[in-house]
């Protein structure tokens, strides 16, 4: 990202265009150009956005904007994607703990296995649940009719 920064930033004194200019020609906040031109990517919030901006930059500088932005690609993959050894064997050791189990990736939890006797609970608890709930709604549709019918009396 700094060579990128440092080309944007040659590229523009070059032309004697001032990053005051720059940022008035491309609606873009001056800090903005000079974090891009320091490589400080940890200001922004949105690689998008950024990815953006360099664009637009590159193409008002007269860069080659594909290019540029090929190689920002490229220094995000390498800075994003690299794991090390260390940490991957680590969250292995830390699975495993004296436990053979299957071989997945460190990163992944590992499900919870349940035995059958806990399905067996499970299913019996559902059904007697569903049993009292019938009983419950016959028992208030029944105490509903005779209820109807002493209040039909009385009148």
């Amino acid at each position: 990202m700094n060579e990128i920064g440092h080309l944007f930033r040659v590229t523009r004194e070059d032309a004697g265009v001032s990053i005051a200019e720059a940022s008035k020609d491309l609606d873009i906040k001056e800090v903005i150009l000079e974090n891009i031109e320091d490589g400080n990517i940890g200001c922004f919030k949105d690689i998008f956005v950024l990815k953006d901006y360099i664009y637009n930059y590159s193409k008002y500088l007269g860069i080659d904007s594909d290019k540029i932005i090929d190689e920002f690609n490229e220094y995000m993959f390498e800075y994003t994607s690299k794991i090390p050894l260390k940490d991957i064997e680590r969250q292995i050791e830390e699975q495993n703990k004296g436990e053979k189990k299957e071989i997945s990736s460190p990163y992944t939890k590992a499900s919870k296995k349940y035995n059958k006797s806990f399905y067996v609970f499970l299913y019996t608890f559902i059904i007697l649940l569903v049993f009292i709930l019938v009983v419950w709604s016959i028992s208030q549709i029944v105490i509903s009719k005779e209820t109807a019918t002493v209040i039909s009396y009385v009148k």
